[in-house]
């Protein structure tokens, strides 16, 4: 390899550890893998490439691309050829698209023929099958006309975004030091060695599926399969098939596979299965258990912390509805005066460590860092354990006349009930009592199909369902059974399935305008 075609970089020297035939990511339903010497390779291709398109190190190259091997290739390239990944969501629809690409400010585009036949009057690059990059075309300014050309930030690995469920998406960028310290913290939580295999299905342009998945993987020196969406026919023949140790998925994923009716072919080997990106159902956590064996480990993170904060150790009993302990950052719970708050108090979730940021791009929401600590926006309490138990985010949480009401405590109820798939709790506004809590229940059987088939599409919510049947009057007696009277919803409605973001989490604020129109 010529010297100046040689990459330099922490995510550059971690692609060169170990054996270089050694396969590290393996499609999951074709004989397709890449090796260590593919992605040094593809990392100092796409240096000369980017040096070619006058991108300068530190500046930002968008992509768009399908196919999960092919994005971890190129993904993991450009951070180590010294520029910033700006991994986009390959399903978006075009305008979506073009804002995203737009709000950026990268330099180039990577796509692929899907995502460029949306964007067709923006220049780009076309990897091949196994990343590496085709011709770049050199722009001048920004690719999208109109758009900001972000300056060059040295240091800087990954740009993404917050989920925008509050208003509108903020940057958030994360160097090669935070990512691989919090990509260290996982791969030591979940006692990962060579010998592993793991397997997810999540859409790599989010945190969880790039830090838990690719540079954890990396980290320890194993192996990991990528599939394209998850399917819940032949999910744990996939999972078998490649005698994977560990599973990383979401919760809409194992609600699903809690309740496919053939026992599952769980793999040999299978060690464990890690849940994130949303709360874990108690009784979907049991249920998946009693299925397969193994452990379910829940787990709490966010985008600006490089995902993981806490999880749920291995091999030690959790309290029931717990996130786990530290494991990746600092966790304090400080009260509305901004004080720490006496063991088993509820308030605000702080974090702060080495894989937090501390601020967003352009300085936005600054009121929320505080001397390196960040108000992650979440409400809970640590007990005398160290754990963390969630109780909903701030901004979740529906004030009754004065009563502070937190969802999950009335969700978790009606999961109780057998018929219940999941269950989200949103505050309506009222006249008189500021506002009041109506639940949206999925029932068994509802829904899967859409979720099992892909469920990192987007699927809207139909209110066409029974609102006034058994299940729903049951549903309301039993909150009445096991609730104080002000936590009861007013209405329980049954819905076909509910609005869902990229990784199957529940679009809160689109139920909750679903919701408005039909009550």
């Amino acid at each position: 390899m010529n010297p100046e075609q040689r990459a330099t970089g922490r995510v550059a020297a971690l692609l060169a550890q170990g054996a270089p035939d050694q396969a590290v990511f393996l499609a999951a339903r074709e004989p397709r893998w890449l090796r260590r010497a593919d992605l040094v390779e593809a990392c100092a291709l796409w240096r000369v490439a980017l040096d070619r398109a006058g991108v300068a190190p530190g500046g930002r190259v968008a992509i768009v691309v399908d196919d999960p091997l092919v994005l971890a290739a190129v993904h993991l390239a450009v951070m180590g050829a010294g520029r910033c990944s700006v991994p986009l969501d390959p399903g978006a629809p075009g305008p979506e698209l073009r804002r995203a690409v737009r709000r950026c400010g990268a330099g180039v585009l990577v796509a692929d023929d899907a995502a460029a036949a949306r964007l067709p009057d923006v220049p780009f690059a076309s990897p091949d099958r196994h990343g590496l990059p085709g011709p770049i075309p050199m722009v001048c300014g920004p690719i999208v006309p109109g758009g900001p050309s972000a300056p060059p930030a040295h240091g800087a690995a990954t740009l993404l975004s917050t989920s925008g469920s509050t208003g509108e998406p903020k940057g958030v960028l994360l160097g090669e030091d935070r990512l691989l310290h919090v990509a260290r913290a996982v791969a030591e939580h979940l006692e990962l060695t060579p010998a592993d295999r793991g397997l997810t299905p999540l859409p790599l342009f989010h945190v969880n599926a790039q830090v838990v998945g690719l540079l954890a993987t990396l980290v320890a020196g194993s192996s990991l399969v990528l599939d394209r969406r998850f399917h819940r026919s032949d999910f744990w023949e996939r999972a078998r098939a490649h005698d994977v140790t560990w599973i990383n998925v979401v919760p809409a994923i194992l609600t699903v596979l809690a309740r496919v009716e053939d026992p599952p072919l769980v793999p040999p080997r299978l060690r464990l299965v890690r849940s994130a990106s949303a709360p874990l159902p108690v009784a979907v956590r049991d249920a998946v258990r009693a299925r397969t064996g193994v452990p379910v480990l829940e787990s709490y993170g966010m985008t600006e912390a490089a995902s993981q904060i806490t999880a749920v150790p291995p091999g030690v009993p959790c309290p029931p509805g717990s996130v786990g302990r530290a494991a990746g950052a600092e966790v304090a719970v400080r009260g509305p005066d901004g004080g720490a708050v006496p063991v088993g108090a509820r308030g605000r979730v702080w974090i702060r460590g080495a894989g937090v940021v501390t601020g967003y791009e352009g300085g936005r929401a600054a009121d929320r860092f505080d001397d390196g600590w960040l108000d992650t926006g979440d409400v809970g309490h640590l007990d005398d354990a160290g754990f963390l138990h969630l109780a909903g985010r701030d901004d979740d949480v529906i004030n009754r006349g004065g009563e502070l009401l937190h969802p999950r405590e009335v969700e978790e109820v009606l999961l109780g009930d057998p018929r219940v798939a999941e269950a989200v709790v949103v505050g309506l506004p009222h006249d008189v009592l500021g506002a009041v809590p109506v639940a949206c229940v999925r029932a068994a059987g509802e829904g899967d199909g859409s979720l099992g088939s892909d469920v990192s599409g987007d699927v809207s919510g139909d209110a066409s369902g029974d609102l006034s049947g058994d299940l729903s009057g049951d549903l309301e007696a039993r909150c009445r059974a096991q609730l104080a009277r002000w936590k009861c919803p007013v209405q329980v409605l049954v819905l076909t399935d509910l609005p869902r973001g990229s990784t199957g989490k529940v679009r809160r604020r689109d139920l909750r305008e679903l919701v408005a129109t039909t009550s």
